[in-house]
């Protein structure tokens, strides 16, 4: 684990080795922010702390296993009381053959994990008496999908927790923000697939991200012109959705 010096504000990126999370990570340290980031490949952390060693503490540990809130109650405990949390972990990939190790693995990652890690990063939340938790689910997250069923099933499951527990926090009176981060196309590793459109970068996507805890939103969409994509397929009849 990487000792940083204290900084005013503190925050937690999980699932920081590549992609969205590597690039939240990178802006909220630019913007001042002393960040714990968590990740499974320890060597990925390393490398991106070594880039601004005041800025990042280090945590390798893998969400889907049962130590995995031990060791992030021991991170946020290094970092003094982090008022933001970003959850960009996650898995999945084309499964039109219904193999179902891949379904399985990820819901342990997607639904499992997801559920274990948000659940304690609530909980903190509510001891610490507010602050923010944001996670990235998807726009696949709002229909179903041929080719990818247990992601875009799983991505509807984080969506619906989301929303369970920001009411949660309304009916508590407390000064918890939750927010939804739905990308569309990201270029990262994950994108699977052709005829991909309205593609960003990483970095326009963490853009995206950080305005919209920085401005207080419930549901961001990547990049935000997705929100009519997400306006469309919540609208598109059942009977012409299938035959898509």
């Amino acid at each position: 684990m990487t000792r940083t010096n204290d900084v005013s504000k503190t925050a937690v990126v999980m699932g920081a080795t590549s992609g969205i999370g590597r690039e939240v990570a990178a802006q909220l340290a630019s913007q001042g922010y002393r960040v714990g980031i968590t990740g499974r490949r320890e060597a990925l952390l390393e490398e991106l702390a070594r880039s601004a060693p005041q800025r990042y503490e280090t945590a390798a540990f893998d969400i889907a296993q049962p130590d995995a809130c031990d060791r992030l109650a021991a991170l946020t405990g290094s970092l003094g009381s982090p008022e933001l949390i970003v959850f960009c972990s996650g898995t999945g990939d084309l499964n039109d053959g219904l193999d179902y190790r891949i379904e399985e693995a990820t819901n342990r990652v997607n639904v499992d994990g997801f559920t274990r890690t948000v659940d304690w990063c609530y909980r903190y939340f509510e001891c610490r008496g507010g602050g923010c938790l944001a996670a990235v689910t998807s726009v696949m997250g709002l229909r179903g999908s041929r080719t990818a069923p247990s992601y875009a099933a799983s991505k509807a499951y984080q969506i619906n927790y989301l929303e369970s527990l920001r009411q949660k926090a309304c009916r508590q009176k407390l000064p918890i923000r939750v927010v939804d981060i739905r990308p569309g196309s990201v270029r990262t590793a994950m994108m699977k697939g052709e005829g991909h459109f309205w593609i960003a970068s990483p970095q326009r996507a963490a853009q995206c991200i950080c305005r919209a805890v920085r401005k207080g939103r419930s549901v961001q969409y990547v990049t935000p012109r997705w929100r009519w994509i997400g306006l469309a397929l919540k609208i598109i009849p059942r009977s012409l959705y299938r035959r898509m």
